[in-house]
Parts: structure tokens; sequence; C-alpha cells
């Protein structure tokens, strides 16, 4: 079992910055792929980005690439998403996820990721 906790979010203005950081139980997050993904009111959840297990392959979606970089930290066993230049459409709710098996790189679907935290919400005033 593994345990995801995100915390960063919160109230920002266009322009502004956040980051998202997402602490995992577990002595194995080195072998994990970790994800971001988020999901506005009455949206599908969407991908936003993935790091590989040993932070080498990163991999983000075309509406936040330039602007979010994803990084972790096995030592510390967490992930983060370090957001720039925040629009009103990057308002959501934003989970993290890890897939804990397999070495294929980037896995952008939902159904690809096996533990979900409970999520963080952005919001991002115009």
């Amino acid at each position: 079992q593994v345990q995801l906790v995100e915390s960063g979010g919160g109230l920002v203005q266009t322009g502004g910055s956040l980051r998202l950081s997402c602490a995992a139980s577990g002595r194995t997050f080195s072998t994990y792929t970790m994800g971001w993904f988020r999901q506005a009111p009455g949206k599908e959840r969407e991908f936003v980005a993935a790091i590989s297990r040993s932070g080498g392959s990163i991999s983000y979606a075309d509406s936040v690439k330039g602007r979010f970089t994803i990084s972790r930290d096995n030592a510390k066993i967490t992930v983060y998403l370090q957001m720039n230049s925040l629009k009103p459409e990057d308002t959501a709710v934003y989970y993290c996820a890890a897939r804990t098996s397999g070495t294929y790189f980037p896995r952008v679907r939902v159904e690809e990721y096996d533990y979900w935290g409970q999520g963080t919400q952005v919001t991002v005033s115009s």
C-alpha cells in the first residue's frame, strides 16, 4: 500500500506561481513512476506531468510545457510540481499518482497509475 499526500495548493493571481509537493510512503519510492494530474469542475481528469523512477525522463502535457516543472527527491520520497505563469485555465484539483511497476515511460493515462493522493485545490484568479 502506498499513501500519497499532496500539499501546496491555494489561490493565486494570473501570472503567479505555486509549488505543489507530494509526500509518499514506502521504502521503494525510487522504483515508482510518478505523475501529476488535474481535474477541473465538469471535466475529466487529465495528465499534467510525469517523471521516471530516477528522474532522468520527464514528460509534460502541451498545455503546461515551459511553465511547469516536475521533479523528485527520492531521499525525501517526495515529488514536486513547480507551476509558474499560472493562468485561470490551470484552476483545478491537482492529484499526485504513483505507478509501482513497469519501466515504460511516459505514463499519461489515469488507468496506468495504481495509487492516488486526495488532491489539492489550485485556483488562479483573473
